[in-house]
């Protein structure tokens, strides 16, 4: 897993007053737990860019002070108008602690699905697992080529070792589901298919003459007679 490093310095206040005091000057307020001890300590905003504004995953070497720790990015507060980063809470990783983390997912391949006109349906983006840091990957990869209509991954599906998956095991991770113009292809008739008369069946007789329209008729002869 790559690795974002980071510089901070220790806060010499802790408070709202000081909080405000640091953003003003282009700085994050942040926390590090995990540890002996909580640190307290702020960032420069920029050096958030290759951390948050990525899809990838990654941990975080901080160096506060000179003094390193390894850790993750846990929390991130925004500014609810500017979208500017306003917090920041980061985890230490300690060896043998295990840690959790949303990992990307990523579906590999065309399927078979598709390729017969169902739609593939990708439902979660992130999965969130637990184990050791150096079992994390970078990325979780599913294959989806061999997927055919009605088919579907769900996270009771995944198995990585040394790794536990947290999400609920029947929440559906990918599916290739019917489009509805497939669904309209099958019910509908062939072109003249209404129109044509089945097999065997007798052709149509003209329909009766009206009661008492032949009766009349004789009637009428005889009286020429």
């Amino acid at each position: 897993m790559k690795s974002v490093a980071m510089s901070g310095s220790l806060r010499a206040n802790v408070g709202k007053k000081d909080a405000k005091a640091l953003r003003r000057q282009g700085m994050v307020p942040c926390v590090l737990y995990g540890g002996k001890e909580q640190v307290m300590f702020g960032v420069d905003e920029r050096a958030f860019k290759h951390l948050v504004y990525t899809p990838d995953v990654a941990t975080v070497d901080l160096s506060i002070d000179g003094k390193a720790y390894k850790a993750i990015l846990k929390e991130l507060q925004t500014h609810p108008v500017t979208d500017s980063i306003i917090h920041a809470d980061f985890i230490e990783i300690l060896t043998g602690k295990n840690v959790t983390m949303s990992i990307p997912v990523k579906f590999n391949g065309n399927a078979v699905g598709v390729r017969d006109g169902g739609r593939l349906l990708r439902k979660m983006r992130k999965l969130t697992v637990s184990g050791p840091i150096e079992k994390m990957p970078q990325d979780i990869t599913i294959q989806v080529a061999d997927m055919k209509i009605g088919d579907s991954v769900r996270v009771s599906d995944m198995k990585i070792d040394g790794l536990t998956f947290l999400d609920k095991p029947n929440m559906t991770i990918v599916a290739v589901r019917v489009t509805r113009n497939v669904v309209e292809e099958e019910v509908k008739p062939a072109a003249g298919a209404a129109a044509a008369p089945a097999a065997g069946a007798a052709a149509a007789t003209p329909a009766a003459p009206a009661a008492g329209a032949d009766a009349k008729k004789p009637a009428a002869d005889a009286k020429k007679k």
